[in-house]
């Protein structure tokens, strides 16, 4: 669940309504912020998206059409439709929708949740990206999501995830920071990190200086580990055959998933 604590002096946009409690929907003030400090952090979506595009090619080589499930503010959705005919997006937050769709006006940018969405149709290929499958809060929430996918994923389509960690090997780091510089404006991210069992819970502290002044915001999200075996079974009981691609895009690797013609 996202929590929004009262700024130190600008205020702050005020946090979009999450669809039920425990549900993580970032913030208009994440949503601000977030592009820049990805890029801090050496994420660069664009080169990701070819990376994507080069897996997607391997299992699906005719594939045209693509949905990004939890888009975010849409980077890879600007990499992806150089490369296919269609390409669309699904995101919950609204500020970060908002910030997907002023990238690529002329695409289409469902409003939902990855855990339940009914979009009519379905696509060659699937992305989740981000390491996203964590913020499912149990395995039946995860298969959840998966059976969505399922249900939206053409006969021989192929589903690309990008996992968080698997539970046998998280490395447990207690504390972490990131820090962004631009002309008039410097933005740093503070984590307090505490791990229960399977549960992780992050507190993020950001803190945005400009001209005007300073202001900050502090953000709760909660992920959730699973072994790698949890994960390729939640993958088959939703139908798809799965394998794991080590390495690339940000050392975690890939979680592949293709669905029988």
């Amino acid at each position: 669940m996202t929590v929004t604590q009262p700024p130190t002096s600008a205020p702050t946009t005020p946090v979009s309504g999450t669809t039920e409690p425990g549900r993580t929907e970032y913030s208009g003030d994440h949503a601000e912020v977030y592009d820049v400090l990805q890029r801090a952090r050496g994420r660069g979506r664009v080169s990701e998206a070819d990376q994507i595009t080069e897996v997607i090619r391997r299992f699906n080589p005719s594939a045209r059409s693509v949905l990004d499930v939890a888009c975010g503010t849409g980077t890879h959705i600007v990499g992806l439709r150089g490369e296919f005919d269609d390409v669309e997006g699904l995101e919950l937050s609204e500020p970060m929708r908002a910030r997907a769709m002023a990238k690529s006006p002329d695409a289409v940018i469902h409003a939902g949740d990855m855990f339940d969405f009914a979009l009519g149709r379905t696509y060659d290929a699937i992305t989740c990206l981000c390491f996203v499958l964590g913020y499912s809060r149990s395995l039946k929430e995860l298969e959840a999501l998966l059976s969505n996918v399922v249900a939206h994923l053409a006969p021989g389509g192929v589903f690309v995830a990008e996992p968080w960690w698997f539970l046998e090997n998280a490395v447990d780091i207690p504390v972490a920071g990131a820090l962004a510089e631009e002309p008039e404006r410097v933005i740093s991210r503070l984590s307090s990190i505490r791990r229960d069992g399977h549960t992780i819970r992050l507190e993020l502290r950001y803190t945005i200086a400009e001209p005007s002044g300073i202001r900050e915001f502090t953000e709760v999200e909660e992920m959730h580990l699973y072994s790698k075996e949890e994960h390729f079974a939640a993958f088959r009981r939703a139908g798809l055959e799965v394998r794991h691609l080590e390495g690339p895009p940000n050392g975690r690797g890939l979680l592949v998933g293709t669905l029988p013609r």
